[in-house]
Order: C-alpha cells, then structure tokens, then sequence
C-alpha cells in the first residue's frame, strides 16, 4: 500500500478534490512546484491522509525528499521510499529494480517480417497505427513457412531422375546425408535462437552476434548470395515447367534437328528468364504486401501437389495409370512424333509404314533404307506406371549413371546390339543431358532441403519465439523428410526406370514425370509446381534485399553501405537492384543442374557456421549461453558442421574452394577496413580462452634466448592538454619492434583517482589516437599516482600479464633537467633506472628524441654505429638488426666500435669480434678504437670542481629561485664555453663568466657564518675545496669517451652507446646526470642501452 495525500481546497465541495501525489514538491514559497489555478490561490488546503495499492512496494509512503530541508536542486527526483536513500545518488545509473522490471513489462518485440509499408504510407500525417502484440503460434508461424521453403522446384523436376539415375538405395543416401545435416544445424539453430531475443536480420543476426562481425560479415553475404541464386533456381524452375510442360509452342529458339535441342532449350530459358525475373522484380518493388497475400496459395499449392502425389501412388495399387512408353529394344524413344508404337500396321489388310517408320528410315516405303539397329530390334509397348506392386522396386534399386549423350535403356531387356552407332545421336532417343555421377546429384538435390531459417526469420511474429522455432522447425524437417524418403521408395516402387531417368518426360508425351503418378491429372502437379516456383521466386526476391539491407546498415562492410538505403518507407531499392543483377547471372547460366550446386556451397557455409557457433558457445561456456532449447550438445554441433563441410566437397570441391575463397575474402576485408564492433560474439570468448592458455603456458617457463625480443614499456610523458610530448617516441617503437611483440604505452598522471578521472581517461584517448596515428600496436595504461615516482615504479613492477610482461623500458631522456625548477624531475628519472635494473630489464633512453625519423621518412646511405664499451647480454647487438628490419632504416649499414686499453691486442680484438659477428649472422663493419691512458688535463679537473661546487651550493644554500635558475644556466655556459676552448673549436675565447656566487657575497656570507656560531661550516670553505678524485676519474672517462664518439660518429644516423648505472649512493645522482651530459655532448640522435642482465642473443641456431 502507498500512501497520497488528498487536497481539500476549503469552500468546494467534496467531489471536487484534487488528488496530489506526494511526489510533487513545493516550491520555495511553499506553492505547488507545478504551479496552481488562478481561481484556487486563496484557497487554504487540508491534508487528509489516504491509501491506495501501489503495482511495486513495500507498502511505505513515497516522499518526494528524504530530507527536510528541500530545495530547488532536489524537485523531479523520485525516490522509491525513504529506506532507499542511501541509494539516492544512484538512481541515474542504477534504476530500482521496480522501475527495472515496469519496463521489461512493457516490452514488446515489433515484428521483423516483411511489414506492409505501403498500408503505411497511405495515411500520410495520421496517428501512427498501435503495435499489436505478435500472436502466431508454432504451426502458423514457424512449421508451415518451413515446409513452404523446404518443398519446392528440386521436388517436382528432379526428384524422379535423382531416383532412377543414382537408384533408390543411394538416393536413400543422398536424402538421408542431407536431411541429417539440416537436422543438425536446425538442433544448433535452435539453441542459438532460444539464447535471447533475436530482432530482424534472422540468421545472419544469429551468426554474427555468436561468431562475430568478421564471421557475421562473411557468411551474412554468402546466405545472401544463396538466397539471391536460389531465386535464380526457382525462376529457371518456372520457365521449365512454362516451357516444357505447359506451353511448349511457346519456345521463340527452335531446334532444326535433335543435336541443337539443349542449346535452343537454354536460350529460351534465358529470355524467359530474363522477362520473368523483370517481372518479379517489379512486383517486389511494387509492393511486397502482394507477395505476402499470395504466399498461402502459394503453400496451398504445394499441399495440394503433395497430396496428389500421395493419392496417386495408393490409386496405383488398384488400378495404374496409363502411360505407355515404346521401347525400340531395350532403348527408350521420345514419344512426340509419332502416335502409335509401331513399325508397320495393316490398314484394309495393306501393311503399311508408320510414323516411328518416317523417323528411322530414308522413306515411307517398305524398301526403304534404315536404321541396323531399328531393322534387327522390335518395338516394345511397356506401362510407364506400371504400380506399386508390379515389383519394379528390384530394378530400380541399383544406380545407372553415364556420361553426357548416354541412352536411356530398360534394364534386362532383350535386344541386338546395334553394329553402328554413329547416327544414334540424330535419332529419338531419350538420352542423358549431362554426365551423371554421385557426387553431381548431391549437390543438385541439397537445395530441396534448405529453407530451415525461415522460422528463425519471423521470431518476432512469434508468440513464443523460444519454443515455437525449435519445436516447429524440427517438426518441418521430420516432415520433409519423411516426405522425401518416402517419395524415394515410391517413385522407385511405382514408375518404370526408364521413366525415371527421362528428366523431362520426353518418353510420356512430354508430361512431368512426377505429374504422370500424381491423381486427379497430371495438371495438379503441373500447376502447383509452377506457383510454387513463382512463389518460392518472389520470396527469395524480396529476403535477399532486405538481408542485404540489415548488413549494410550494421556497418560492418563499408563498400556496401549504400545499399542499406532505400525509399522513404523502407524498401530497400538499391539492394533490390543488386539481387536483381546476381540473379541475373545465374539466369544466364540457363540450367537449373549449373545453378543448384552453386546455392548449394553458400546455404552449406551458412549452416556450417551455424553449428561452429553453437559447438563454439557450448565448449566455451560464456555466462550468457542459457539456451531454452536444452536437446543440444557440441558434439552433434561438431557432426553437423563435419557432414557440411564433407557436402560441400562432395557436391563440387572447386565450387566450395571458390565459395571458401570469397567467405575468407570478406572476413579479411572486414577485418581490416570495417567497423569495429563488440557484439559478446564467441570468437572474441574463443580469443580470451585462448590468450588464458598461452599465458598459462608462457608462465611455465621464462623465454629461451633464442625466443627473446623486446617487449617494451613506452614511458610517455603529456602536457597540460593531455597530449603525447614526444610521438617520436611510439614512431621510434613500432620501427624497432615491426608490430611484432608486445608494447605498452605507459603515463603517469600525478594525483588522486577520483579526481583525475577524466584527465586519465582524456590522457588514454590521446595516446591512443597518437598510437594509431604512429600505427604501434600494442595497449595504453595511464596511472594516476600520488607522486610519479611511484607511478612509474608501478608501471615497471605490475604492467603486463602473466608471461606477456615487458622486458624492455623506452623512455626519452630529460633534455631540461638543468633548467628545471624542481630537483624531482631528474630524481625520478634515476629512480627509474634503479627500478628497471633491479627488476632485471633493459632500459632504452633517446636522447633528441624528437628528431628521430616518422615512419614514413626513408633514411639514405648512412650508418648505426653501436659502441660495444661493456657486455651486457647483446641488446647492442640486437636492436640494429631489429632496426635494419623496418623500412626508414633499411638502407642503413651497421658499425660497431669497441674501446682497446693499452694492454689489449687491438688486431686480435678485431679478428675476435668479426668472427663473434659471424656466428652470429649478423653483417656489421668493425673497428677498434684505441684510447691511452693519459693524465686528466685541467679542463676535466676543472670541470669536475665547478660540478661539484654547483651541486654544494645548490645544497647549501638557500637560494632565491630567480637565483638558482641564473646560476644553473651560467655555470652550464661557463662548462660548455670552456669545453670550445679546450678544443679549439670557437674562434675567439668566449667572455669571462660572472656567476651569482661573487667574492663580495662570499666574503659576506663568511662574516656572516663567523658571526652565527652554528652556522654550516661546508659554505665556508666553498671556494678552498678539491674535487672528489672518483668523480675526477669519472669525468675523465666522460670526456675522452665524447671525444671518441664525436670523432667517429657525428654523422651517423643513430649512435648506440652503453648506459652507464647511477651511483649506489643517491648523493652522486647530480653528478650521474652531468657524466651522461658530458658524454652524449655533440651527438644528434643516441639511444643509451642498458641490459637487463640476462643473454639476449645466440650463436647457436
């Protein structure tokens, strides 16, 4: 129960109370916030207290506010009770569960078949019509559209010679492979289909939501191209049956003789075809309402063919139909020249020649010249239905295949072999059209049994879709089959076999074989045949477009997105133009055995994928795979897509190649120009379960050398703006890794989580752009941190997972650590040195990093020098080869230089390393430099003291910031001046330094010191101190080692030079960076390299 409040307004009677919900909220002014009636606003209301039942609740009064003091920000807030405030800030994400299910109530799926837009358009600018509620069941909406689709052309015009060619027990085969395959895949349908909700697009929505849009893509267009040639098969069916059975004077080619007969019956079929497919398409165009008012007369005429074929086969047993065939021998002949099967008769006792005569001899005469094998070999009247119990079943159970021109010939009939053979051709024989042969009539008949999606396809004209689609298209497919396997003994039980290999009749006076068992009359199954491949025609015209429509409006495929356009209501026009045309194309081919096959590979690649998905989601086990249909498993999902892939290789394997090939063309074209999309598809659950094992197994053991490569952390820093600083930094990376390995792209934001959000995520977008832009692949991870340092040093430690961790830091080097403010910047760098090497991974530092090459620069002749100072696992070795690989730096040569002390061999240590190069395949140019020792000249020394003096009084004293900023830059100049004059290389001496730290306030900070008693006793003697003989020593080093690599290497494309660690005292870490300053002095592009402790590259194979 929920409380409301009812308004008496004083001086109105009681009928007129106005009811208000507790949920409206006064104002400020104590006013109702929806404003009130003029007439009503002296009126004092009363608040009387009353109950009404709530739909959800817990029977406590809703408050418009759980606190007191309201105010304006909190109007229009709903709370479902007060005990639910502690969810209040929520309620915007996180609907109540009242709410939640209120709508689910009011769901309603709209229906996804083809809707009548036209009833639509007809009333332009009124109310839009109420959705009704879907409310066909199983046996209208699901059995009865399947069994529409299931029985069609292959039925009535190929059934019969299917069953006479390959004989009843292989046509059993034939039947019952393909019944079991659609069987199979209708089990995974079903599973697939009862999984949820699925909206228009039927079973391309299936596959595509399971498989992905790649798969989605792929097999979306192929059951599109095999609707669209199906449509083309029942179009060629319906200018047969026009030509051949109804209107045979029709034909606009004739054959002048008997050997141009197939190929006038082709062209007629083609510009029939032709004009039929015109027509229909129209039609289509038109309105498509046509079509679905039509469609139960079109299964009225199916049923009733059926029917009649029933009825037909039982009225054989009492009395047979006459259809006599003549046999001349054992061969049969084409029953349309001549009305009696007869050589001569006798006519006013005159014996005289017949019409059969006229076909095989020179003249009408007695005398006349004819056919040896017509002279040695009687005719033969037989019963072409000879009945159910005639016992014909034993001949026509065994197969009588042949090549293309084979004479049709009663099997175990008496006859005289003809002497010769050669004018065969020219005489009335039946005979085969093409070559017969098993695998042939597979594909042919594999047609008759496809149609099981349409039940899927109208799920949302289903009252029940999750049981109405399995219970009724399985209920179809028994059905069909029961039809089809029965037919087959039938057909062999009661008609003769040469009947049965006549594929067009010509031996029953050119009536429809199937026709001629069929009761009332042959014309029953005549005209239900041909509506019913008008039917199935028109059908097929008006899915495919709007398949096609429902992928290009997924915008999976970009090339096709013009076709999910159409007229203002809908109808898709330009996808209707397109099926049109590949319809076309199978018109043209003119046979209905070229183009069944065809249809054939595509609806088998459909069904295949349909049992992969649903084997796929059954081993997986997602979460989501909650099937109603529970009578699946992954083993008959397995069977089934093993029986599709064997039919499409047995019915034609170079048209399953084709067909695979223009599947896989697809799937890599989406793959790489279409849309992404994250549809919870399988392959992205299969890609997950397959990282997991990779991973699992990575974890086992670490990389052997041989298997090593960098997978590198790229430290990235932004600006204010969250852009990238350096992008030359990813360009840099996806040169050296070629898109092989892993990259992460690290940043740190300092702060805390909850207020950097938004910069974080804005942080992660730019990276990413910026990676795409520099074409890395690889992952972005941006840490917010209290402080950098602890942001980097958690990236090194936890980035990564499980075996798939970095082993290689990148990171540019703090070109304005002098210039910089704050100590920190240059600190963390150092940390992170330390952090690197004490997790055992190599560090790449690019100093100039922003002049490295983009991707799309082509460096020319030039070099990568590499100096080889200490061995620390190859990484110097390596990165040049992994360089050299990429495109900007193919051209580049490799030199390596290695230092010799004076008592080293030099020439030995050349041999040595050209043969360790050998081993190790790589091509590199060597040398060895030679570097005496000599005594450290007065410019290190001095260098060395002004470092030292600038580190201790940055320390000691308490400088202003201006100050601190002029005497980092002045001291910096007076090095970098004295550096030119030592060597020579500026043309006047530079001018004299006055540095912050004067005589005057040195003498005036020493009296002052005197004075304080405890004063910092290190300022005093400032000026009187000697430099510390290591940092001498490593100065020395620095300086002679620039002097080196500038010498030999100032105009190389990039110079490789060993890193150097920092101090294991943190008090020398000022003194580290100007080592590393001295020594990459006067070098353009540098990457430091510094090992990870570990052998990264192997002479052995």
């Amino acid at each position: 129960m929920t409380e409301r409040f009812v308004v008496i307004p004083v001086g109105q009677s009681d009928n007129e109370n106005i009811e208000v919900d507790s949920n409206s909220v006064p104002d400020d002014d104590g006013e109702e916030g929806t404003g009130g009636d003029g007439d009503n606003q002296g009126v004092i209301p009363i608040l009387e207290y009353s109950r009404e039942p709530n739909k959800y609740g817990d029977g406590n009064p809703k408050e418009s506010s759980p606190f007191i003091n309201n105010t304006d920000n909190d109007k229009g807030t709903l709370y479902d009770g007060k005990n639910m405030a502690l969810f209040e800030e929520e309620m915007d994400s996180n609907p109540m569960v009242s709410s939640l299910l209120s709508n689910l109530a009011n769901y309603t799926n709209l229906t996804q078949g083809v809707r009548e837009h036209e009833e639509a358009d007809e009333e332009e600018g009124a109310k839009k019509k109420a959705v009704t509620s879907p409310q066909m069941g199983t046996f209208i909406g699901v059995y009865l559209p399947c069994l529409q689709n299931i029985l069609g052309v292959i039925l009535f015009l190929r059934m019969t010679w299917i069953v006479g060619t390959a004989g009843i027990l292989e046509t059993f085969i034939i039947v019952a492979m393909c019944c079991t395959c659609t069987m199979l895949t209708a089990i995974s349908m079903s599973a697939i289909a009862t999984n949820g909700v699925v909206p228009a697009g039927g079973s391309y929505y299936m596959i595509s939501r399971s498989l992905g849009p790649e798969f989605g893509g792929a097999v979306g267009l192929c059951f599109y191209l095999g609707t669209t040639f199906a449509g083309a098969m029942y179009i060629l069916g319906t200018i047969e049956i026009l030509l051949t059975y109804i209107v045979p004077n029709a034909a606009i080619f004739k054959a002048e003789d008997k050997e141009h007969e197939a190929e006038a019956l082709l062209n007629n079929m083609r510009v029939y075809g032709t004009c039929c497919l015109a027509l229909m398409s129209i039609v289509v165009f038109v309105g498509v309402k046509y079509v679905n008012k039509l469609a139960l007369v079109f299964l009225a005429c199916v049923v009733l063919s059926i029917l009649a074929i029933y009825a037909g086969v039982i009225k054989t047993i009492f009395e047979p139909p006459d259809f006599p065939i003549c046999l001349l021998g054992n061969r049969s002949l084409q029953n349309h020249n001549f009305d009696k099967c007869l050589k001569t008769e006798e006519i006013d006792n005159v014996t005289v020649t017949t019409q059969l005569w006229g076909l095989f001899c020179d003249g009408p005469s007695l005398n006349a010249s004819c056919n040896d094998y017509f002279r040695d070999n009687e005719v033969t009247q037989v019963q072409g239905i000879p009945g159910l119990l005639s016992g014909v079943i034993s001949e026509n159970m065994w197969s009588a295949y042949g090549p293309s021109g084979m004479l049709v010939e009663k099997i175990n009939f008496p006859s005289r072999p003809a002497t010769n053979t050669s004018q065969d051709v020219y005489m009335p024989y039946v005979v085969n059209d093409i070559a017969t042969f098993f695998t042939l009539l597979v594909g042919i008949y594999f047609p008759s049994v496809t149609g099981i999606m349409a039940g899927s396809n109208r799920s949302g004209d289903l009252r029940d879709a999750q049981k109405s689609i399995p219970i009724g298209t399985i209920l179809a497919i028994a059905t069909t089959t029961f039809i089809y396997l029965s037919c087959v003994v039938l057909f062999g039980a009661c008609i003769d076999g040469t009947v049965l290999r006549d594929k067009f009749g010509d031996s029953v006076k050119g009536n429809l074989v199937i026709g001629t068992l069929s009761w009332p009359s042959p014309w029953v199954i005549v005209i239900g045949s041909f509506f019913s491949c008008c039917g199935a025609g028109l059908q097929s015209l008006t899915g495919a477009p709007r398949l096609l429509q429902a992928i290009a409006r997924d915008g999976i495929v970009p090339f096709l997105e013009v076709f999910g356009h159409g007229k203002a209501n809908g109808e898709p026009t330009w996808a209707l133009l397109l099926t049109a045309a590949i319809c076309e194309t199978g018109i043209l081919i003119a046979s209905l055995d070229a183009v069944a096959p065809i249809l054939s590979m595509f609806f088998l690649m459909c069904y295949l994928f349909v049992n992969l998905a649903c084997a796929l989601q059954t081993l997986l086990r997602t979460p989501n795979w909650r099937p109603r249909f529970k009578f699946y498993h992954w083993a008959l999902s397995f069977l089934g897509m093993s029986l599709c892939l064997a039919l499409m290789f047995i019915s034609s394997w170079y048209y399953a190649l084709v067909a695979m090939m223009i599947a896989g063309c697809i799937y890599k074209y989406i793959e790489y120009r279409g849309a992404e999309k994250e549809w919870g598809d399988g392959i992205r659950g299969l890609s997950l379960n397959a990282a997991r094992y990779a991973l699992m197994r990575l974890e086992e053991a670490p990389p052997h050398t041989k298997n090593w490569r960098p997978q590198v952390m790229v430290l990235l820093n932004v600006d204010s703006e969250m852009s990238v600083k350096h992008p030359r930094l990813l360009s840099f990376t996806t040169q050296l890794k070629a898109g092989k390995g892993l990259t992460i792209v690290g940043n740190v934001l300092e702060g805390t989580y909850l207020t950097k959000e938004t910069e974080a995520k804005r942080a992660e977008t730019n990276i990413k752009s910026a990676m795409s832009a520099e074409k890395t692949k690889g992952f972005c991870h941006v840490v917010v941190s209290s402080n950098l340092r602890d942001g980097f040093s958690y990236l090194i430690q936890s980035a990564g997972l499980g075996g798939m961790k970095h082993n290689t830091v990148l990171m540019a080097w703090p070109g304005t650590w002098k210039q910089s403010n704050d100590p920190q910047s240059w600190r963390n760098f150092i940390e992170t040195i330390r952090e690197t090497t004490a997790a055992h991974q190599a560090l790449l530092v690019a100093k100039n990093v922003d002049s490295f090459p983009t991707n799309q620069d082509r460096l020319g002749e030039g070099t990568i020098d590499v100096w080889w100072i200490v061995h620390d696992g190859g990484m110097l070795m390596l990165l040049p080869f992994l360089l050299r690989q990429h495109k900007v730096w193919r051209k580049c040569k490799m030199r390596i230089f290695t230092v010799a002390q004076m008592d080293d061999n030099s020439i030995q240590m050349k041999k040595d390393l050209q043969t360790f190069l050998y081993h190790l395949r790589l091509d590199a140019e060597v040398e060895v430099v030679e570097m005496h020792d000599s005594d450290i000249s007065a410019f290190t020394y001095e260098k060395t003291l002004v470092m030292e003096q600038r580190s201790q009084m940055l320390k000691q004293m308490q400088l202003s910031r201006t100050e601190r900023e002029r005497e980092a830059q002045l001291i910096h100049d007076r090095n970098t001046a004295s550096h030119a004059a030592m060597n020579d290389k500026a043309d006047a001496a530079p001018e004299r330094v006055h540095m912050t730290w004067t005589k005057e306030k040195f003498f005036t900070e020493r009296n002052r010191h005197r004075v304080e008693p405890n004063a910092n006793m290190g300022v005093r003697d400032l000026f009187n101190m000697k430099p510390n003989q290591s940092n001498v020593r490593r100065m020395h080093t620095a300086v002679k080692l620039n002097e080196v690599v500038v010498n030999k290497s100032q105009g190389a494309h990039l110079v490789l030079l060993n890193m150097p660690g920092p101090p294991r005292n943190r008090g020398g870490d000022e003194n580290y960076m100007e080592f590393l300053e001295v020594l990459l002095e006067g070098l353009n592009r540098v990457l430091l390299v510094r090992g990870g402790g570990r052998e990264v590259i192997t002479i052995y194979s």
